[in-house]
């Protein structure tokens, strides 16, 4: 998942560590050169491996399904790596351990907000949107909210949530890259995301789903060989005795046993608390609605698949984060949290420097390879979070704004403004009868014709929409990281899963479950979680009023709070439920038996 961890660390370090014990363990020196230059080459290879993969599979299917949804015929256990692949991002390999490197108990508790949510995803969403959807989230609205404005509202917050998380994950790749590269120069930086941003175009654009999925399924394999490797070496080093590990990692974190005790970042005052809740808040319930993550149950045959990716995916992400608790311990133990925090203020390099010590110090070949092999598969996993985000833009612009919403907007003229009102009053029934169902205004109905987003729109069309749509994003995403590479992005990440729990988890949840609602519902469930969520955080400290915020100088910020999911997340429930209760037009009860039929039987499933 997610550039979460790295972007929300990059904040004010708490004055919590102030000098390391006289028995701490002699800091490693900092990589060398040729640490940095097996890292470059392994670089290379990751490239054209992944390159290599796209251009292969790129060339087995154009169709729409293949582009969208990989042919549907990956196995559980293929999209459940492919899964975690999209969930686990640099920062859950780099920056959970670095959290823990340096707050201890805090950091523990914070990762265990990511295993959470994926029980919300396994509960609520899977087999469902795997039965009721058939590309985007879109897709399940459209099933009994044939409206324009619904998909044009699903498919704009869509691309919001992930442009946000698209922009954030960049700015940290020319960071975290020039890090491991061992180079602060600002021109490394922009050429890694321009070279990412890049290189996410072509993956899309050229392999599409099919060509995304495998790049995932390598790269959580990459991340999880490589964790696993770490957590070996280092419980062999400590003969398996997990106690002398976290007595050594108290002992040379500077904080003594607060270092195993919570408090040591997340207890200053109530409101400090208080973000804390609304931040694991939207982590825990934005997961459920990040489009990268719902297209990821269309790449699977039937409904039960989706289950059981999902909880192919619950065991690897545990399992992940178990190491990182190993991992993170280990670092403070082995490195010490003052040697992580001067090479890296935010903790970002504790597992590389870990490793470098787990291979046998600076110098050392087996320490060059660990390193270098450490930022390969970090520098993997960039790689592939940014292509699945793209992916899951473009496929929101081209299937959801573009074929389902602008390019099927009312024509004028009176025979058409008729049908409209039609459409949308008592002679709808009369309307659906008389008309092609794939004619409709929303051209989305339970069965595979009326899916086809409209008259004349073929989905070669729109799939070449699709692709340019991909270059565009991406361009812009690389546009956006390069003026805000210089910038705190913490709350970029933040306002991802903010915006996903408070628009699309509320007017998914609504639409799955409540049969009162209405269209109107539907787009005030969405605007009425983003607009808050983007107001909030304009006005939060992160944007104004601190020395870490984005424009420090000037102080205009009212709202107390870093994450404003405790107040929007309601907010997008709340408008939901008015606009449905005050809609003029009654819900279609058949059309919600319908949705209700197919979500829970897979009847008439894509």
């Amino acid at each position: 998942m997610t550039s979460v961890m790295t972007t929300l660390m990059t904040g004010a370090v708490k004055n919590t560590v102030t000098t390391v014990l006289t028995t701490a363990t002699p800091p490693p020196v900092a990589p060398t050169g040729d640490h940095h230059s097996l890292a470059i080459a392994l670089f290379a290879v990751v490239v054209l491996v992944t390159l290599g993969i796209t251009l292969w599979v790129g060339r087995q299917g154009n169709a729409a399904e293949d582009f969208y949804a990989g042919g549907r015929d990956f196995t559980p256990l293929q999209n459940g790596f492919a899964l975690s692949g999209d969930y686990l991002s640099a920062a859950s390999f780099l920056g959970v351990a670095g959290l823990i490197a340096l707050y201890g108990y805090d950091g523990v508790m914070y990762s265990i907000g990511f295993l959470v949510a994926w029980l919300v995803v396994l509960m609520l969403v899977a087999e469902l949107v795997r039965n009721a959807g058939r590309y985007t989230l879109a897709d399940v609205l459209a099933l009994r909210l044939r409206r324009r404005k619904v998909r044009a509202a699903a498919g704009g917050a869509s691309v919001v949530v992930t442009l946000l998380y698209l922009v954030a994950q960049m700015v940290g790749a020319g960071s975290l890259v020039a890090l491991l590269l061992g180079t602060g120069s600002p021109h490394a930086r922009t050429w890694t995301i321009i070279a990412v941003g890049t290189l996410m175009i072509v993956y899309v654009t050229i392999g599409g789903m099919r060509a995304t999925t495998w790049i995932q399924i390598v790269k959580a394999f990459l991340l999880t060989a490589g964790s696993v490797l770490l957590t070996v070496l280092l419980v062999v080093r400590f003969h398996g005795d997990l106690g002398e590990l976290m007595r050594q990692a108290a002992q040379h974190s500077g904080a003594g046993h607060r270092y195993l005790e919570p408090g040591l970042k997340y207890g200053h005052g109530f409101t400090s608390r208080l973000d804390f809740f609304s931040l694991g808040l939207a982590l825990v319930l934005g997961t459920a609605g990040l489009p990268h993550i719902l297209s990821r149950f269309y790449t699977v045959p039937t409904a039960r698949a989706a289950r059981r990716s999902t909880m192919w995916a619950i065991g690897l992400v545990g399992g992940f984060y178990l190491m990182a608790i190993v991992l993170g311990l280990g670092a403070t133990a082995l490195v010490g949290s003052a040697e992580v925090r001067h090479a890296n203020s935010a903790g970002n390099t504790a597992v590389p420097l870990l490793a470098l010590v787990l291979g046998g110090g600076n110098g050392s070949t087996g320490g060059v390879v660990l390193f270098a092999l450490i930022s390969a598969i970090a520098f993997a996993t960039i790689l592939a979070v940014v292509a699945g985000l793209t992916l899951a833009s473009s496929a929101a612009f081209a299937h959801d704004i573009w074929a389902g919403a602008w390019r099927n907007r009312p024509r004028r003229g009176r025979g058409r403004a008729l049908r409209d009102r039609a459409a949308g009053g008592r002679g709808r029934r009369r309307r659906t009868e008389a008309v092609p169902a794939s004619r409709s205004e929303e051209g989305v109905t339970a069965s595979r014709a009326a899916e086809d987003p409209g008259p004349g729109a073929g989905e070669q069309q729109e799939v070449v929409v699709a692709r340019f749509a991909a270059g565009g994003i991406g361009a812009a995403a690389i546009v956006i990281s390069l003026y805000a590479q210089q910038l705190n992005v913490a709350f970029l990440v933040g306002l991802a899963f903010a915006v996903a729990a408070s628009s699309n988890l509320p007017v998914l949840l609504y639409s799955l479950f409540w049969s009162r609602f209405t269209a109107r519902g539907a787009v005030w469930s969405v605007y009425g979680g983003l607009v808050p969520a983007i107001v909030l955080v304009f006005f939060s400290p992160v944007v104004s009023g601190t020395k870490v915020a984005l424009f420090p100088g000037v102080d205009f910020h009212w709202f107390p709070l870093e994450n404003p999911g405790i107040v929007s997340i309601p907010l997008g429930f709340l408008a939901g439920w008015i606009g449905t209760v005050t809609s003029s037009e009654p819900a279609d009860a058949d059309r919600f038996a319908e949705l209700e039929v197919r979500a829970l039987t897979g009847a008439g499933a894509a």
